[in-house]
């Protein structure tokens, strides 16, 4: 029988340090024919990024020692920052973009040379030149990429490029394309006559509208004038592939969901729906390199597609069909996909098993290197996908995870305390897996529902596009109307409700706290508070007119800007709040959450605010993450009237 104890004071073998350290997702999946290769943050090392690949004995080594931190910071989010270089005398090597001063580097792991060596120049200014995306060029002489330089003090002093960076360690890098703006998934055709890659403008984002454009290649490697093949100003291509010389795989939402589509690489005939469905095979291209689909050497697609949650399948193009490549538990497939021969490589979670590197042959899916510690099955919540009605009966999609503590339960007639998580974005989603978080708070007795509020990716793009001029509004509303139901449900106290999040989850929590009665208290984590701020230039160059779209044309709509700001209204924060904010934050800087800071403190707002030195956009290091948590968990107990065990 369980433990009958009141809710949030339940024992817990998921502790702060645990979730610390083992609450990270690895990605960026590739292979050199006989080992897989990926990328993992390692918390309890400063943070940094490792370089792994999977050992002769089946477990996982890392390839670079620290301090090597395998990062690149092209718009802040970096993306795919390593490329394997198939063996030479010395084996195969890697060339991989280094955080620390953001050069490209060449290393061989098996080989006689045992320190990286530098392909890219010094910068200028320190990190400014940054790289991203790396791919072979047809000759196998160079890597190709996209670059992004800075070229002064201002955040929106850039200028990008697709460059050319040779092997030889020569540095002397040239450019290949200088076209819009923004720049990304560079692919020479097959037989390297071609290259194609993706553009767009500000103040578009990448789910808004871009171009996908091809220009002939010289024998010496030099690229012709581009012509536009796809796209548009309403219509988002998020990922494009040579299928064969003459035509192109590409994820575009030109129907209202991004489906997979061929495109002529001329662009003389109209796109083609390869498999047309109310789902998505893409998502937003919040860092440069994800892969949502790979094609196959017998000329079908492994693809990621879904709504809610994310199947790996295989796509005939012939056909439109599809059939699951492999039949598990899996609910979420992350974005990076790799093919080594007759194998998928992705990575792969369920509600009860973290994200871990998954090979795909056959229909069997096998792990890769398994994480060593897990959580007992019953600390684990026991998520339910929910759609919830919002104002004016729109959907509303969610997932609630109740409280599920090991051997406890709450007392009859007591409800439990909710926190609503808002993820960032705002153009994102969150998936039902296993997170580590969530499960800190549920397994001491509190519920937790997450909300992918209207402006999320997943469910098309009418649903995406709800956010256009609202945000602060729709994502506000349906933040409370799930928390409302949940209490009309009886699932919830509604004395003893909370929300928490990060970035664009900040903003969603602290305007709701601002204009809303409808919460106790918050967590609101590296925020944006200032619209105008970040409208003109307290953001970096990536985001800096993304409140275009979500909020309105400036200068033209600024009183909308200000209303909606909650830094213009600290008289409205009357609940306790902590605030956490990393020093370094080059997307949310300090300067306006230290605003906002003074002007609650000036009217003796209940509040707690905890700065980071060291942390940028999100946490990365394990003592951070430890005193994040364990600040918000003594917020709840002390709003909520109970004492966490």
């Amino acid at each position: 029988m369980p433990q009958i104890a009141p809710y949030g004071t339940w024992s817990s073998p998921v502790v702060a340090e645990f979730v610390a350290e083992h609450d990270v997702r690895p990605g960026w999946v590739g292979h050199d024919g006989d080992r897989v290769w990926w990328l993992r943050p390692m918390p309890a090392e400063g943070g940094r990024v490792a370089l792994m690949r999977s050992g002769a004995d089946g477990a996982a080594e890392v390839v670079l020692p620290a301090p090597w931190n395998v990062r690149t910071r092209v718009h802040e989010y970096g993306g795919m920052a390593y490329l394997l270089v198939p063996g030479d005398t010395d084996g195969v090597s890697v060339v991989f973009a280094e955080f620390s001063d953001q050069r490209l580097y060449r290393y061989w792991p098996d080989g006689a040379r045992p320190d990286p060596v530098p392909l890219t120049p010094e910068p200028a200014l320190p990190s400014g030149l940054r790289y991203v995306e790396p791919v072979l060029s047809p000759d196998g002489r160079e890597v190709w990429c996209v670059r992004e330089e800075h070229t002064g003090p201002e955040p929106t002093d850039v200028r990008r490029a697709i460059v050319a960076v040779p092997l030889d360690g020569s540095g002397e890098v040239r450019v290949l394309v200088t076209d819009t703006h923004f720049l990304a998934c560079p692919r020479p055709s097959p037989d390297g006559r071609r290259l194609s890659w993706i553009g767009w403008e500000h103040p578009s984002m990448p789910w808004d509208g871009t171009l996908l454009r091809v220009a002939d290649l010289t024998p010496e490697g030099k690229v012709g004038d581009p012509v536009t093949v796809a796209g548009g100003p309403e219509e988002s291509i998020a990922q494009a592939e040579w299928e064969s010389p003459e035509s192109l795989l590409v994820a575009t939402d030109r129907t209202g969901w991004w489906n997979l589509h061929r495109v002529s690489s001329d662009g003389a005939t109209a796109p083609v729906n390869l498999c047309e469905r109310e789902e998505e095979f893409a998502g937003p291209l919040w860092q440069l390199g994800l892969r949502w689909f790979a094609p196959l050497p017998d000329g079908q697609i492994a693809v990621i597609h879904g709504r809610a949650a994310t199947s790996l399948s295989v796509l005939d193009p012939g056909t439109g069909l599809l059939h699951d490549l492999v039949d598990d538990d899996h609910t979420e497939w992350a974005p990076t996909l790799a093919v080594a021969g007759d194998s998928v490589v992705g990575v792969a979670a369920s509600p009860s098993t973290p994200f871990d590197v998954v090979t795909v042959t056959g229909s069997d899916a096998t792990v890769v290197a398994p994480a060593s510690s897990q959580v007992p099955a019953t600390a684990l919540p026991r998520p339910e996908a929910r759609t919830f009605a919002g104002p004016e009966g729109r959907e509303v999609h969610a997932i609630v995870y109740p409280p599920t503590g090991e051997g406890f339960a709450g007392p009859d007639g007591e409800r439990p305390p909710f926190v609503v998580f808002v993820h960032g974005g705002p153009t994102g989603r969150v998936p039902m897996v296993q997170d580590l978080e969530i499960a800190f708070f549920t397994s001491r007795g509190l519920g937790v529902v997450e909300v992918n509020y209207g402006g999320s990716t997943g469910f098309g793009r009418d649903y995406r596009n709800r956010l256009r001029e609202n945000w602060g509004v729709v994502d506000v509303e349906d933040s409370v109307a799930v928390a409302r139901a949940l209490v009309e449900e009886g699932a919830a106290d509604p004395a003893r409700l909370a929300l928490r999040g990060g970035s664009a989850g900040g903003w969603t929590s602290a305007a709701a706290l601002a204009f809303t009665d409808t919460f106790a208290c918050a967590t609101i984590m590296y925020p944006v508070l200032d619209l105008v701020a970040f409208r003109t230039g307290e953001t970096h160059d990536f985001e800096s007119q993304y409140l275009e779209s979500l909020v309105g044309p400036w200068p033209e709509t600024a009183g909308r800007y200000r209303s909606r700001s909650p830094i213009n209204v600290p008289e409205r924060f009357t609940v306790p709040f902590l605030l956490l904010q990393g020093l370094e934050d080059e997307v949310c800087p300090p300067g306006p959450t230290a605003r906002f800071v003074s002007r609650v403190a000036e009217l003796g707002s209940p509040h707690e605010y905890i700065t980071f030195e060291g942390e940028q956009h999100g946490f990365r290091r394990k003592e951070t993450k430890v005193a994040a948590l364990e600040a918000e968990l003594a917020l709840y107990a002390r709003v909520f009237g109970f004492t966490a065990a």
